[in-house]
């Protein structure tokens, strides 16, 4: 069965759909994130197009330490909107936080000479929070 059939079979719109997001941000709002998630989780079933769904999706799972599912998730986002910068800057956040420190490091980077000052500042929080590891060289004893 095909994803958007699921609107078809409940007989839901895109009225339905809202009410279910707003429902889903007002748990996200409060704090409640596990059960905002199951509410998103939903959304992008029902509506597989939906950038903003998948976006916050990521975000809540990344907010919940399942960075593994929020990379995916987010990876999907940035698949429908590359440029999307609190995507990538979330995105980096999972990889941090999965220890893939390069990959991570390159997108923040990036991020930190972007337009949009708070993203950039984030990114170079992130950078500064997870050094790259340098391998240092043992110390020669002299005699």
């Amino acid at each position: 069965m095909l994803d958007n059939e699921w609107k078809a079979i409940l007989g839901w719109g895109d009225e339905e759909l809202e009410e279910l997001r707003i429902s889903g941000y007002m748990f996200l709002r409060q704090g409640h994130y596990k059960k905002a998630i199951l509410f998103f989780e939903a959304l992008v079933i029902l509506d597989p197009l939906s950038i903003y769904d998948f976006q916050t999706l990521g975000g809540l799972y990344l907010q919940i330490g399942e960075n593994a599912k929020a990379l995916g998730v987010l990876d999907q986002a940035l698949r429908m909107q590359g440029d999307h910068l609190p995507t990538l800057l979330n995105k980096t956040k999972a990889l941090f936080c999965l220890n893939r420190i390069d990959e991570a490091s390159a997108i923040a980077v990036y991020l930190t000479s972007c337009d949009d000052s708070i993203i950039a500042n984030d990114a170079e929080a992130l950078l500064m929070s997870y050094p790259k590891k340098t391998i240092k060289k043992p110390v020669a004893l002299s005699n």
